[in-house]
């Protein structure tokens, strides 16, 4: 299921469900249907703000740890061996920065967002 962000302020943002849900737990929201306040956007920007800056501390701890454990495992392959495929995810930061952009435009001009109607 698609999720769409509509604001007077911004185009619209659309995402699934899926990859919407923990933005919808840590604003505290419905996925279903529901709106940010012109009043509730400095909460929400400050929350989003505030996971985008840890995920992207954890997202470096995490690259440290995969490039330790890729020169480990490069020592321990020889030339004739395949190449590895590395898993790539789409990092929470990422994911949030249209909305958070959104976000900034609906507090600038004063406009709430909207979902699910």
């Amino acid at each position: 299921m698609l999720i769409t962000f509509k604001s007077k302020a911004a185009a619209d943002v659309i995402m699934y469900k899926t990859h919407a849900q923990p933005l919808f737990d840590l604003l505290e929201k419905s996925p279903d249907k529901g709106v940010i306040t012109v009043e509730e956007i400095p909460d929400a920007l400050a929350k989003l703000e505030a996971k985008i800056a840890e995920s992207k501390r954890e997202l470096t701890t995490e690259e440290k740890k995969q490039k330790t454990a890729l020169s480990v495992d490069a020592k321990d392959h020889t030339k004739d061996d395949n190449e590895t495929v590395h898993e790539q995810t789409v990092s929470f930061a990422v994911r949030a920065f249209p909305l958070l952009e959104m976000l900034r435009a609906a507090k600038r001009e004063k406009q709430f967002v909207i979902w699910g109607v």
